[in-house]
């Protein structure tokens, strides 16, 4: 059975307006549906079966959208900021029509992997404590990592608000004054990865989230840049 919906209501949701101001561009005649101009608004048809246009462009309808950025320094992880530039602002308009936001948090000053999607039931999925979501980060640490903080992290550390953390995975790349770390964790604490650090003296300079379950951060991506996530990458989060 075919998925119809109002027209004014499709319209509406890809961004177009009010259901007013819609149904004022319909009775101009600027929409077209499979080629016949429309005048009623709440005519209803599949968006997915029939090809609508709104003063000659087509509309390419979907429900919902699934974005990798590559998260900037700088930026914050929220959907409308009246004063810091948001994720959501570096979007190109043909997705911020689609209201999405960042699925968890980045802080302002970590950069990587991040997904915006206006899809809810898959956020609160990938979101939810009990799903135990693995992250997985890139970070240089003040200080000299070693085989103690690998078993400590294993173990679970105490932050500073005395909050026991759940084992993590600790790999160390260079140790050193700068060491060079990749790590981990399955919950998503409030800044979490230094505070981690922190409980075992060290300190967190740089922080990059690389993957989150198993999608990896595309490296192909600039600082700034995003792309939607490919079927096969959206699969790899669903199937969780």
């Amino acid at each position: 059975m075919a998925k119809t919906q109002r027209l004014d209501k499709i319209l509406s949701n890809m961004g177009y307006g009010t259901r007013k101001e819609i149904k004022s561009i319909i009775k101009k005649g600027l929409v077209r549906v499979d080629g016949n101009v429309i005048k009623d608004s709440s005519m209803h048809i599949d968006p997915c079966e029939s090809q609508i246009e709104i003063d000659g462009e087509k509309l390419v309808y979907k429900e919902f959208i699934y974005i990798m950025m590559n998260k900037p320094q700088g930026v914050i992880s929220a959907s409308f900021d009246p004063r810091v530039e948001t994720v959501v602002d570096l979007l190109d308009k043909k997705y911020q029509i689609f209201n999405p936001f960042p699925v968890g948090r980045l802080d302002k000053d970590t950069e990587g992997l991040l997904i915006l999607t206006n899809d809810g039931k898959l956020a609160h999925e990938l979101l939810s404590p009990k799903k135990h979501v693995p992250k997985t980060y890139f970070a240089y640490v003040e200080g000299k990592v070693s085989e103690k903080d690998i078993i400590s992290f294993k173990e679970g550390v105490v932050l500073d608000d005395e909050y026991m953390t759940l084992p993590a995975k600790l790999r160390i790349l260079k140790s050193d004054f700068i060491s060079e770390i990749v790590l981990t964790i399955y919950e998503g604490k409030f800044h979490q990865v230094k505070r981690m650090f922190e409980a075992v003296g060290k300190k967190v300079v740089y922080l990059k989230r690389i993957a989150m379950g198993d999608l990896k951060l595309d490296e192909t991506l600039d600082l700034g840049e995003y792309r939607e996530l490919t079927e096969e990458e959206l699969n790899t989060l669903k199937d969780r």
